[in-house]
């Protein structure tokens, strides 16, 4: 299996393994268009490595700066972007959808 078909748990692991911190963020409902389906993931250590997908690009750079702060306090976020969210414009998300992503520490 080549390191691009590993699975976000197998990534998980193998990071884990060689002793990086990690967070992981799962898409727990959308609403309207959204880029990923629920149950999509994105995987993210402590350099802002990061594996997977949660919003197809447009959000991404934001939750891998907030995967940030999740690791070095251990304490999970629930994040919210639409459009009728500031945030989500300036982060690209004009799809029209709703995307909801709890981000944990992995330990």
């Amino acid at each position: 299996m080549a390191a691009a078909d590993k699975t976000i748990h197998e990534h998980a692991l193998a990071w884990h393994a060689e002793g990086r911190r990690l967070a992981i963020a799962t898409v727990i409902e959308t609403w309207g268009s959204a880029p990923q389906p629920v149950g999509s993931q994105l995987l993210i250590d402590e350099k802002g490595n990061f594996e997977g997908s949660v919003s197809g690009g447009c959000v991404e750079g934001e939750v891998i700066a907030r995967a940030a702060d999740v690791i070095a306090t251990g304490k999970p976020q629930l994040l919210t972007f639409g459009v009728e969210n500031e945030a989500a414009w300036q982060v690209g998300l004009a799809c029209g959808g709703t995307i909801r992503i709890y981000l944990e520490p992995l330990r």
